[in-house]
């Protein structure tokens, strides 16, 4: 299995808790950490280069980050789903890409069987703070959807590289298992246009976007840079952490 994710998340939800993303809210109930861990590994700049930079360089504020995204306008022409091909075994495990996640992510590991059957199993879905007992109630919700990394650059890469980043499992922010109700009520928006219903996942959200599209390298018009900027005031002890994909 790839070690995308390190820590349990009843860990991981203590952690959110103590940033100051929130303060005035309980913490999100993913299996992420905290924003402040937020992603990977290194920012690949150096961290003299971004204010709020930690003395050590392992990470960069969420506002020096989300100055970090390149600017360009979206362009949806020619989009397909299948022009990614998602859950794929990459590790020849037995288990897709979907499944990896549900085990990674489970508060309470559920039974695998024979194909990689799931029975049983809890999980906590950051995105609303809801507790799923039931494998085939949760989404694997892909932080930057297809249809929007299609617009931001995407549609410039080979089927390879899409294929990478629809199974990206190398990254604890790309990839997360959430209630199916939030997952679709998001759809292919941005933070523009959706955020999380749950208020304590504001930061946590908003951070695991910006790495995701640093690692990308995928860009962010002008509406989306307002509502990041807007919507991370609050977030000031919010650190984002993330490695270039390959």
């Amino acid at each position: 299995m790839s070690v995308r994710r390190l820590l349990p998340i009843a860990v991981a939800v203590l952690a959110a808790t103590l940033t100051a993303c929130n303060p005035s809210a309980a913490d999100s109930s993913d299996a992420k950490p905290s924003a402040a861990e937020s992603v990977n590994a290194s920012t690949g700049a150096s961290p003299s280069a971004a204010a709020g930079a930690p003395a050590d360089g392992s990470g960069l504020s969420l506002a020096a980050a989300i100055a970090k995204i390149a600017a360009a306008e979206e362009v949806r022409d020619g989009y397909k789903r299948d022009s990614f091909k998602h859950w794929v075994d990459a590790d020849r495990d037995g288990c897709s890409t979907r499944n990896e996640v549900l085990l990674a992510e489970a508060v309470e590991k559920p039974e695998q069987g024979a194909r990689c059957a799931l029975t049983g199993g809890e999980w906590l879905s950051y995105y609303d703070e809801v507790t799923v007992t039931e494998a085939g109630k949760l989404d694997i919700d892909h932080m930057v959807p297809l249809a929007e990394a299609w617009d931001s650059g995407a549609s410039t890469w080979d089927a390879d590289r899409r294929m990478r980043y629809a199974n990206d499992l190398d990254a604890e922010r790309s990839l997360v298992a959430v209630t199916a109700k939030t997952n679709r009520s998001k759809a292919d928006k941005d933070p523009s246009e959706w955020m999380p219903p749950a208020k304590s996942a504001q930061c946590t959200y908003l951070a695991d976007w910006t790495a995701t599209k640093l690692r990308w390298e995928l860009t962010a018009d002008d509406k989306e840079r307002a509502a990041l900027e807007k919507l991370s005031a609050d977030c000031t002890d919010t650190v984002v952490k993330y490695e270039v994909a390959p």
